[in-house]
């Protein structure tokens, strides 16, 4: 919900190949079994599945259609659950598919336990539980507590007069200076994520109404237990019909200022305001956005989600925060303490969204979520509905493959948990709308054209080469992108270089080899800032590094202070040979190397 502003050498023996699902090539026999150290490892119990977990997130809108009308649908995911076994994935989370007016395309939820028709029915529900079970993988749905839609019947029977019981659920002041006769000015100056005034006028009940997002969606006041209690039930209900867990969307915009304060002005370098695509002050938030009153609510829901997993239905549950946060130190306490605990993944959005190729900011912030967050899970992300994708963001136009492989690199051969979104694996790109009238998004909307909006990151899923990409058979709801006919399922798994196999390589190394699943991250070559390296060291377990090119330029590594061993390859870039030493590590433009110390 909140928004911030190369081919691949298969290496890992025929065995391992075969067991990512590659076709073997013609003619090619019955591979052996493969080695010891790159044989599937389970899970060692329920509740900790989470901790090296590789999640895959579905916009649902664009994911699948089943039915022709151009929207994606539950029974399309579920038609695609093969493709992500196959992919590696343990859990999905599924952007809201609530009953909702779609004004913010499922983020305005007017009813928490029903399924919206355009994506289906609670059977269609059931039966992807049951199917993904099937294939061990989880879903994890998006809780969306911060607001509802101006439709639920909560908010409806809110606005209907002051001294009905709903009133206190959501955040209704005078505005300043307001009069009987005149509503005066809004009660602080807070803007809207989507642009202008956070406060809406109701004329019928004369007060104004607090949106942090679109004014489709008023906020919650989260000070009044009732709403605590509802979403109590709400948690329960989902989790009785076996989710693994949730996503809590723009959690910690849950509390404003009780003192209703205007926020502080942001100035640019020469003194002046900042203005933002809307045209508006850009302000610092310190108001409206992780206040102190979100620690203890998800304690709260930390001890929901503990007491159904000790009490009714066997295995752990997960919370997922999405949590944009200006420091390591606020991202800790997210993760509660050991006596108050609230999530077992926030999201570290401060490596995944530095959003340029710079080798010393990276290996600070991972060293960050490595060692600075005491001994708590990571969980790394740097791409989502909300954002540009990857090539938006950190490509040059011309390596954006490579520079992908880089960023997945990153982003599963590290400790912790891993989150990415559709369509990363195929490196879909960011294709926003040309002209005005095309946009869907209500960002796009309002800040075009300075702000396109985020219609660019949600276009359909590209599974084949056909007129819509495999995706429909109708229209779809967004164009398919023009690069379809090279960018898509079909064709990338035919080709062992391709960026899909890569990703499969990447989370075959992640839940196969076990320095990769248990081992602790440890910098090399602290000082170099073209290439990223790292050594991944398990105690009693051979040690595997990886080294990462950030240039355009060829580059030479020494990674000798990792051991003296020889070093196996286990993923490389193409067109290198294997390193006869750990002494010479060569790397294309934006190469990338993974090997093991023998």
């Amino acid at each position: 919900m909140k928004k911030m502003t190369g081919t691949a050498l298969l290496a890992m023996g025929l065995s391992s190949v075969l067991a990512l699902g590659f076709a073997a090539p013609p003619g090619m026999g019955q591979a052996p079994d493969p080695k010891p150290s790159m044989t599937h490892h389970a899970s060692s119990s329920l509740e900790n599945w989470w901790k090296n977990a590789v999640i895959y997130e579905i916009y649902p809108r664009s994911f699948q259609d089943s039915n022709g009308d151009g929207i994606g649908d539950l029974n399309g995911i579920t038609s695609r659950l093969d493709y992500l076994q196959k992919l590696g994935v343990d859990a999905i989370w599924i952007t809201p598919c609530y009953p909702s007016p779609q004004a913010d395309f499922g983020y305005d939820i007017s009813d928490y336990e029903g399924i919206d028709p355009q994506y289906g029915t609670m059977a269609d529900f059931d039966r992807l539980v049951a199917e993904a079970k099937k294939r061990n993988i989880r879903i994890v749905m998006d809780m969306v507590m911060n607001h509802s839609s101006d439709e639920h019947k909560w908010f409806q029977a809110s606005r209907s007069s002051k001294t009905n019981p709903y009133r206190d659920w959501y955040v209704w002041k005078d505005g300043k200076g307001q009069t009987a006769t005149d509503k005066g000015q809004p009660p602080t100056n807070w803007q809207s994520v989507f642009g202008h005034s956070a406060w809406e006028w109701d004329a019928k009940t004369q007060q104004w109404y607090y949106h942090k997002f679109y004014v489709k969606q008023p906020d919650f006041n989260w000070n009044n237990p009732k709403v605590t209690k509802a979403f109590d039930d709400i948690l329960n209900f989902w989790m009785k019909k076996g989710v693994a867990g949730f996503r809590y969307d723009a959690i910690t915009t849950l509390f404003e200022d009780p003192n209703w304060t205007d926020e502080g002005v942001v100035m640019d370098a020469s003194g002046n305001p900042k203005i933002n695509a809307y045209g508006d002050q850009v302000l610092d938030s310190s108001k409206t956005d992780n206040l102190p009153g979100v620690h203890p609510v998800m304690n709260h829901f930390r001890q929901v989600e503990d007491a159904f997993n000790a009490n009714a239905f066997p295995g752990h549950r997960v919370l997922i925060g999405e949590t944009y946060v200006a420091t390591i130190n606020d991202l800790l306490r997210l993760y509660g303490t050991k006596d108050k605990p609230e999530f077992e993944l926030p999201m570290d959005m401060q490596l995944g969204f530095i959003n340029k190729m710079d080798v010393a900011t990276f290996r600070s912030k991972l060293i960050d979520v490595e060692t600075r967050i005491e001994g708590n899970n990571p969980m790394l992300v740097f791409d989502n509905h909300d954002n540009p994708r990857i090539d938006a963001r950190y490509g040059d136009g011309v390596h954006d493959t490579e520079i992908t492989r880089v960023i997945s690199t990153v982003l599963f051969a590290t400790k912790g948990a891993s989150l990415f979104y559709y369509g990363a694996e195929l490196g879909m790109k960011t294709t926003p709308p040309t002209r005005k009238e095309d946009v869907k998004d209500p960002v796009g909307v309002t800040g075009w054209p300075k702000d396109k909006g985020r219609d660019g990151e949600r276009t359909p899923m590209q599974w084949d080469d056909s007129a819509q990409a495999g995706f429909t058979r109708g229209t779809p709801w967004l164009p398919v992108p023009p690069n379809k006919a090279a960018i898509n399922v079909k064709a990338e798994e035919a080709d062992p270089n391709s960026l899909l196999n890569w990703y499969k390589a990447l989370i075959h190394l992640k839940k196969t080899d076990p320095s990769f699943r248990e081992g602790e991250n440890v910098m090399l070559d602290s000082d170099n800032t073209k290439v990223l390296s790292w050594m991944r060291k398990g105690p009693g377990k051979a040690s595997v590094v990886v080294a990462a090119n950030f240039t355009t330029e060829p580059q030479t590594v020494n990674l000798k202070e990792a051991g003296s061993g020889k070093v196996e390859t286990l993923l490389k870039s193409p067109g290198t040979a294997d390193p006869a030493s750990l002494e010479k590590i060569e790397l294309p433009a934006y190469g990338v190397f993974i090997g093991e110390i023998e």
